[in-house]
């Protein structure tokens, strides 16, 4: 991608060697090496932290029966102190600063184009662990969004999992990443989220599942709508789709189950396979229309 030299978002919070001031509740997991080890993850025969980082849910209140989509929580989980804002010199923070500024600016020009304002939201850099308005993560969620406090969380050594555990490289790689998140907060401004919340209430497991899928799915294609911007602009690079949809792939249900435990549940799929967020997050790169992307009338 050719990035550099554009425009950084203002949007962020730095927390990087930020004392939380105690994590308390589900804090204190990690990356286990193998097994169960201290919780489910990476490695372990369930995957749920193996899969929460493209799924704006953290892992910790799936553990405890909910998930980064629930509305509930305090906003009063703050983290003690932030560092000032400013542009940053650091390569990755740069990176992540410009990739927020290209998601601003077309979903201001999308929602801008039907009357409505876009509502921008904030990215909290972290290391290590953080608190959020949802609830207490670490490193090993993954990146999340958390829909009471509408801000994306992300430690950017993720990246380097992503590289090399999930065999995803790549700069639009990474930036389908925030793409992704970023998507779950368009679905939080338009109601997809709060209506998810309501609705699984009174589903069964099963059911949730299968609806989150069409909420993750979703949340692809529009990573896919911003990709098509990038490209209208002549930001991409060869290889850089590729990229894009290699990461989908390598993050699908399927795939890592396979990974992690040899075999496929079907039923335990709440994230979509590596075909469908291949396929939708193509079917917004190629059509660019949010109305594309109507994950809920379709047959999946």
């Amino acid at each position: 991608m050719q990035w550099r030299g554009r425009r950084q978002s203002d949007n962020i919070e730095d927390r990087r060697g930020m004392s939380t001031g105690g994590m308390g509740g589900g804090g204190g997991f990690r990356l286990p090496t193998g097994g169960r080890g201290g919780g489910i993850g990476i490695g372990g025969l369930v995957v749920i932290l193996l899969i929460s980082w493209a799924l704006g849910i953290n892992p910790l209140t799936l553990l405890s029966g909910g998930d980064m989509y629930s509305d509930s929580g305090s906003q009063q989980q703050q983290q003690t102190g932030t560092r000032p804002q400013g542009q940053s010199s650091d390569e990755t923070t740069a990176f992540v600063r410009t990739i927020l500024a290209e998601t601003e600016d077309t979903w201001g020009k999308i929602f801008q184009a039907s009357g409505e304002t876009y509502q921008k939201p904030t990215l909290v850099l972290f290391s290590g662990q953080v608190r959020s308005a949802c609830g207490n993560a670490t490193s090993a969620s993954g990146p999340f969004y958390c829909p009471v406090d509408r801000k994306v969380y992300l430690d950017t050594d993720f990246f380097r999992e992503l590289s090399q555990r999930f065999g995803a490289s790549g700069d639009f790689a990474q930036a389908y990443v925030i793409a992704h998140e970023v998507g779950h907060h368009v679905q939080n401004l338009t109601g997809v989220l709060p209506e998810f919340n309501q609705r699984r209430q009174s589903m069964s497991e099963s059911q949730a599942n299968a609806l989150s899928v069409k909420v993750e799915l979703q949340a692809d294609c529009y990573a896919g709508i911003w990709g098509k911007s990038t490209q209208q602009k002549g930001i991409l690079e060869a290889g850089d789709l590729e990229e894009a949809l290699n990461a989908a792939h390598q993050i699908g249900d399927d795939t890592l189950q396979k990974k992690t435990q040899g075999y496929v549940v079907p039923d335990s799929f709440n994230h979509g396979t590596s075909a469908q967020r291949v396929e939708w997050f193509r079917r917004g790169f190629d059509s660019g229309r949010v109305e594309d992307c109507d994950t809920f009338s379709a047959d999946i």
